[in-house]
């Protein structure tokens, strides 16, 4: 939910912390990615845009 809601509220910068939680607490990478592609339609295309650019460097640093 963190997630979403920072998303939703474009706050980028509060993203890579709260991604590393998720994907410690069980959250796959493609269900992240489905909940950006998700709320690209309701929050916009920029926010979205912004996050999977942090999603993606966070992907980079946590491996699996």
């Amino acid at each position: 939910i963190t997630v979403a809601a920072l998303t939703a509220m474009y706050r980028g910068d509060q993203l890579p912390v709260h991604l590393e939680r998720a994907l410690a607490n069980g959250v796959t990478r493609e269900e992240i990615g489905e909940l950006i592609t998700h709320l690209a339609f309701y929050a916009g295309w920029p926010a979205a845009m912004t996050a999977g650019r942090v999603a993606r460097k966070v992907f980079d640093e946590v491996r699996p």
